[in-house]
């Protein structure tokens, strides 16, 4: 874990402690059960990246990058010498597609964005870098983008900042004087961006010609892995939370079937390799790491922020953090007014939002140091998908208790929180 990144954390796990020193308006605002603490993992990934956002948005604004700029390339590496850091361009990719159409485009930014800039739902999309964040995290052991993908985001699945009109122009044909919204497709495309970099392991494996027949082997199953985790793309806007966790849930599924077809090739692969061959491959995911850390700010003091036991009531490093934290608070009282619901329909909403906020800590965004192998990482990044998929359903299982006995009128109340909050 770079020292820049740990120094993030540790600034983003400082802002719990206004909650700490201030109990009773975090409890009232986060409904929080358990006590404040409760939120210190979610607020350490919260402002991870941080460092990157301000550059994000200067690139957005500048207007550097049009909608149609999201189509197949890798966000691994610069684009026409233009924002080499490769977190920046995502941000940038993404941010475009997000706002394009979310209050006619006119926002620099939107409060479902990830603490990197970049947006974990674009339109109807979710995850519209699965198939190379896969890449990144197995090959090149940076998992950063996949670590950030949790609670904000199955919050935004249940409050869409989307209204339906918006959702529409993500589906609608283009019109010729009409604001340039992506469809899902071209932001599904995305996620083609690079694939499997079998030139850069060739060259640094020097593989004979049984290994190199195994990495074609390899590199046509990383392919057939894009392809699954592309026919999950939406053919239409999910209408409802209901829609949107079930659409979560099968990108997730889609993913995690995708690691299941890449596994058997590359055992087979690296089990032809030598030692020495194998200290070779990962000098690409060291060099990876290395040319982010060379980029990024040191912090000897952040190697204690996601720490077990670290406690940020000692840490006073990001106040000014707090408000984007406040952004993402759950809107109990108001649903209950608006709704009017009944105390049968209140406890059944209590059970949502504490279902809902405990994935913050089993969807912890603190970075974990990288195994030493691809195979080991797959099986890492498997492993934190799996724990996504059973959060986004015991999720979407409080959601359909909650809204089981609810009208259509209160239903429809219900989806428009999300639009109004962000307006």
């Amino acid at each position: 874990m770079s020292g820049s990144r740990l120094g993030l954390a540790l600034s983003g796990a400082a802002l719990v402690m206004l909650i700490v020193l201030l109990p009773g308006k975090a409890e009232a605002q986060f409904g929080i059960r358990g006590g404040p603490l409760g939120v210190a993992r979610f607020a350490v990934g919260h402002v991870i990246g941080m460092s990157r956002l301000r550059h994000s948005r200067m690139a957005v604004r500048g207007g550097r990058y049009r909608a149609a700029a999201l189509r197949s390339q890798d966000p691994r590496g610069a684009q026409r010498g233009q924002l080499a850091n490769p977190y920046v361009l995502r941000a940038a990719l993404t941010a475009q597609a997000a706002l394009s159409g979310w209050h006619g485009g006119r926002r620099p930014q939107g409060w479902w964005r990830h603490p990197d800039g970049s947006y974990g739902w674009v339109g109807p999309v979710f995850w519209p870098f699965a198939h190379d964040d896969l890449t990144n995290a197995i090959i090149l052991g940076d998992a950063t983008s996949l670590s950030l993908y949790g609670y904000g985001d199955i919050y935004a699945a249940i409050f869409s900042p989307y209204a339906a009109t918006e959702l529409a122009a993500y589906t609608a044909p283009p019109t010729r004087r009409g604001r340039r919204v992506p469809t899902p497709d071209a932001i599904c495309d995305a996620s083609d961006s690079g694939g499997l970099p079998v030139d850069r392991i060739a060259a640094a494996v020097q593989p004979n010609e049984l290994q190199r027949a195994a990495l074609d082997e390899l590199a046509a199953a990383w392919s057939l892995a894009r392809d699954t985790i592309r026919s999950a793309c939406p053919a239409q806007a999910p209408a409802n939370a209901t829609e949107r966790l079930g659409l979560m849930q099968t990108r997730i599924e889609a993913m995690i079937k995708a690691t299941d077809a890449i596994a058997p090739p590359l055992a087979k692969f690296e089990g032809l390799l030598d030692d020495g061959q194998k200290a070779k491959l990962e000098t690409i995911s060291g060099e990876r790491r290395a040319a982010l850390s060379a980029a990024q700010r040191k912090d000897a003091q952040a190697a204690s922020a996601c720490a077990p036991g670290y406690d940020p009531r000692y840490d006073v490093q990001a106040q000014r953090q707090y408000e984007q934290l406040v952004q993402q608070q759950w809107p109990a009282a108001e649903i209950a007014s608006t709704l009017k619901l009944d105390e049968i329909a209140r406890a059944r909403l209590d059970v949502l939002q504490d279902t809902t906020l405990r994935t913050m800590e089993t969807l912890s965004a603190c970075p974990t140091k990288p195994a030493a192998t691809p195979q080991a990482r797959l099986a890492a990044v498997k492993a934190r998908l799996e724990t996504m998929l059973q959060a986004v359903k015991g999720v979407s299982d409080a959601l359909d208790d909650f809204e089981a006995d609810l009208s259509d009128a209160q239903k429809a109340g219900f989806e428009a929180i999300g639009p109004k909050r962000g307006a």
